[in-house]
């Protein structure tokens, strides 16, 4: 079979497709085979060796993929043969709190990851497709559809009437905007492009916010609530943005700090955190039992997720440039059909 890995040493160049053996199921595993898998910014991190730069090599990676089930090691009955299904990004995570070895069994590094024809995983470690998805719709769930239902649903508690802060239209801004709006909240959003700001209109944002003629976007925020501030805020933005999220939050809200895309250290003034009683929630995708429950809410309001672009698989790297050029508008995927 055909794999995509990352082999003597980091960056675009380095990832290249070659043969490895079709895996066969152990007791209480499953084989998959992929149909389609979507990129996340880890992954480009990942590819670049700026992610973990010690990771060891070949890797195969991404993290995110749908597939259907080809076959069953001994004892394996979640599944059944044909069945649609999507990896866990953590595989052994499966309910309550996050430990360490549970956070470290994530596909595309250091496990393995989706860039290949077919994968042997533990049948714990997957969810049944929603049927009212495609394969390459489905493909965006496990990370960012995951990460935004946690950080909305899960730690947010957002409910009717509150303001959630979504930044950017990437996957987890446009997911989040999405389960906010689904709840009955009200969604301020940023981006730095007016035909974006114009489609995130269009997706039902109450607010947008034009961030380079705007950088003091926290004040405007809190004039767009009367004084008020945000219930939540979704912080994908890092050390960059993170000052504005606080001065866009409201006394005793939430901040939940999701990605780094500006970068992950700088300069921290806590006297407002503490002196508006912030709460700064960090959110690492999720387990199981959360990806289930989410299933099930977009099953039943029929939502589906944003998708910008997709690529055969095999062309990862022009998709993982086109992820890079920070261009798109929700997820850029990868099809194995065809």
């Amino acid at each position: 079979m055909k794999v995509l890995e990352i082999q003597g040493g980091f960056g675009l160049d380095h990832l290249v497709a070659v043969e490895r053996p079709t895996p066969e199921p152990g007791p209480g595993q499953v084989r998959i085979a992929l149909r389609a898998a979507s990129l996340n910014y880890r992954d480009l991190l990942t590819v670049e060796g700026r992610y973990n730069p010690r990771q060891p090599l070949p890797l195969v990676p991404c993290s995110d993929g749908a597939g259907i089930v080809e076959a069953l090691g001994p004892g394996a009955s979640r599944f059944a043969v044909g069945d649609r299904v999507l990896p866990l990004f953590a595989q052994r995570w499966i309910a309550g709190e996050p430990t360490r070895a549970r956070v470290r069994s994530t596909l595309g590094g250091p496990l393995d990851g989706t860039l290949c024809e077919r994968m042997v995983v533990p049948e714990e470690a997957l969810v049944a497709t929603p049927p009212h998805l495609s394969d390459i719709e489905a493909a965006t769930l496990p990370c960012a559809g995951l990460t935004a239902w946690n950080a909305v649903v899960v730690e947010g508690r957002v409910a009717a009437g509150d303001v959630v802060v979504v930044q950017g239209t990437g996957g987890v801004a446009l997911f989040a905007l999405q389960f906010a709006r689904l709840l009955g909240a009200r969604v301020i959003a940023t981006s730095s492009g007016e035909e974006k700001l114009a489609r995130l209109r269009e997706l039902g944002a109450w607010e947008t916010l034009h961030y380079p003629s705007q950088p003091a976007w926290g004040a405007r925020v809190r004039e767009l609530t009367g004084g008020r501030g945000a219930d939540l805020v979704i912080e994908v933005g890092g050390a960059g943005t993170f000052a504005q999220s606080v001065a866009a939050t409201r006394f005793g809200g939430t901040i939940a700090l999701i990605g780094q895309l500006t970068g992950g250290s700088g300069e921290l003034n806590l006297t407002p955190v503490f002196m508006q009683k912030l709460r700064v929630q960090g959110i690492l995708v999720g387990d199981r039992d959360s990806f289930e429950a989410m299933n099930r809410a977009l099953g039943q309001h029929a939502m589906k997720p944003l998708v910008d672009a997709v690529y055969p698989w095999l062309e990862a790297r022009a998709a993982l440039e086109h992820l890079g050029s920070g261009r798109h508008f929700g997820k850029i995927c990868l099809s194995f059909e065809g």
